[in-house]
């Protein structure tokens, strides 16, 4: 029989296509730039926070055209080097831009092993550690919750953690929503503060969420919060009332447990009375609050998470895990998670397996392939264990807490509001416009200062720090601690930097 013709057929099968002792060579050099580019000088507080290039300088830099022939180690390993140096280098004790930063060793270690296994934890004979392992982690989450049982799927980030409450909660007031849409059903009403939706430009994945799942964003009713960015459980109950009146099925209340701006912790056992009342779910949106539950001193701020349907808990924010870890966490314990999002894909979930197929866990999220994002957070838990992680909570709060005091101390800040938890909210006030508080022309004046130092810093590479307006006020400072290298020197140097490059604006 004669062979087959073409281009593909003449290249010969006999030896490995990769050259394996040259790739192993490359990587024992590129953890080598790991180690020192992105660990040690990532952490030092010695170093800049970032080496800012304009975008076309960059570009230029690095070099980004993608050609028809490969090029050396030598200069493979420079574009390497060049990633670190230019890239944000959010494990420096004065990164403060985000709510989260710092690097764990143990955690990034379990980030090394995720990315050498490359497998996905959709089926336990792909992945059966993992499988395990996020089997354990997603428990003691919920135990921490207050539950006894139920159910949990890691998802790419909170945004989707919410979104797949929204879409279980419909799912299970509505089941034949699954294969019939959204036709049949009533105008459905979903319910979150003011604080957790677009308009006080805070968290939005609640109107994206309602977006993506064909609900509409203008059937989101946003509950009036207090001064504090608290929901304000009477407004909640107005609101019901309200889209009642109009003919709407009230289906969902999203609570915040530690607001994205203002860090407020909405009164949970209050508004799960009105949702128990009215048969809505509840769920509470944790993502950066969660992590409070592993302290003894701060807990109380959830008071009440226990009695909601859904949580979603983040990881990789305060505990500092790396992103992205988000946990989706479901009180039923009923398999509810499965009959939403489940279609058992016959050459993955097969029914006939030897093992246990209840571990084959792929089926309760949209996704297929997934990250397996449990196991770094199972080797930090292993490493410093739940005290540990509890003490890293009360570290970012006592930090929190010395800023604090520090910002009323000095002359030219003034505080948004006492912070609640960890994030602390403050203008900086240049002596240009001090004294000058109820001219017109001040809020205005005020409000262009926190870009104009940010672009300051950044530009030397001191430090970053968050600024947003928020509601009627115009641009605050947010600065956030969760690394636990900051020392009191760095938060020390945080506000004389501030102070330094506002003082002539």
């Amino acid at each position: 029989m004669a062979e087959p013709s073409g281009a593909g057929y003449s290249i010969p099968l006999d030896d490995p296509g990769l050259d394996i002792a040259a790739g192993e060579e490359f990587l024992q050099e590129v953890f080598q730039i790991l180690l020192e580019e992105g660990v040690r000088k990532s952490t030092d507080v010695t170093q800049k926070v970032c080496d800012w290039k304009e975008p076309q300088e960059l570009r230029e830099l690095l070099d980004l055209e993608l050609r028809n022939d490969g090029e050396g180690r030598e200069q493979l390993l420079q574009r390497c080097r060049d990633v670190l140096r230019f890239s944000v280098r959010t494990g420096h004790p004065r990164f403060f831009n985000q709510l989260f930063s710092g690097l764990d060793h143990h955690a990034l270690a379990g980030r090394f092993l995720t990315e050498t296994l490359n497998t996905s934890p959709y089926t336990y004979e792909m992945a059966p550690v993992l499988v395990l392992m996020e089997e354990q982690v997603l428990a003691k989450l919920r135990e921490l919750v207050g539950w006894s049982s139920g159910d949990g799927i890691f998802a790419p980030g909170g945004s989707i953690s919410n979104m797949l409450a929204m879409n279980v909660a419909r799912f299970r007031r509505f089941p034949e929503s699954r294969s019939r849409g959204n036709w049949d059903l009533p105008r459905l009403g979903l319910f979150a503060s003011q604080e957790s939706c677009f308009p006080a430009q805070s968290h939005y994945s609640i109107l994206k969420g309602a977006a993506l799942l064909g609900i509409g964003t203008d059937n989101v009713h946003l509950v009036r919060t207090d001064k504090r960015g608290k929901m304000i459980p009477e407004e909640l109950e107005k609101e019901i009332q309200r889209v009642k009146a109009e003919g709407s099925e009230p289906l969902f209340v999203c609570a915040t447990s530690g607001t994205t701006v203002l860090g407020a912790f909405d009164p949970l056992d209050a508004i799960a009375d009105i949702c128990a009342h009215h048969g809505l779910w509840l769920h509470v949106d944790a993502a950066w609050g969660g992590s409070a539950l592993l302290s003894p001193q701060l807990r109380h701020l959830l008071a009440g998470i226990h009695r909601a349907d859904s949580v979603t808990w983040n990881p990789h924010k305060l505990l500092m895990v790396g992103l992205q870890c988000s946990a989706f966490l479901l009180r039923d314990s009923s398999g509810l998670l499965q009959r939403c999002h489940g279609v058992g894909a016959s050459y993955l979930f097969q029914r006939d397996k030897f093992y246990d197929v209840s571990l084959d866990t792929g089926d309760k999220s949209p996704q297929c392939g997934r990250r397996a994002d449990g196991l770094k957070l199972w080797i930090l838990w292993k490493a410093v264990g739940s005290q540990g992680l509890g003490q890293r909570v009360e570290r970012a709060f006592s930090a929190t807490r010395y800023l604090l005091e520090q910002v009323k101390r000095r002359e030219g800040f003034q505080l948004v509001m006492e912070p609640e938890f960890i994030n602390l909210c403050f203008w900086f006030i240049p002596p240009s416009l001090r004294g000058q508080e109820s001219s017109p022309e001040f809020w205005d004046k005020l409000g262009k200062v926190a870009p104009a130092i940010k672009e300051k810093m950044i530009r030397r590479g001191s430090m970053m720090v968050g600024y947003q307006p928020h509601g009627s006020h115009v641009n605050f400072f947010r600065q956030i601690i969760t690394n636990p290298a900051v020392t009191r020197h760095d938060l020390d140097f945080f506000l004389d930097e501030i102070q330094e490059l506002g003082w002539d604006l």
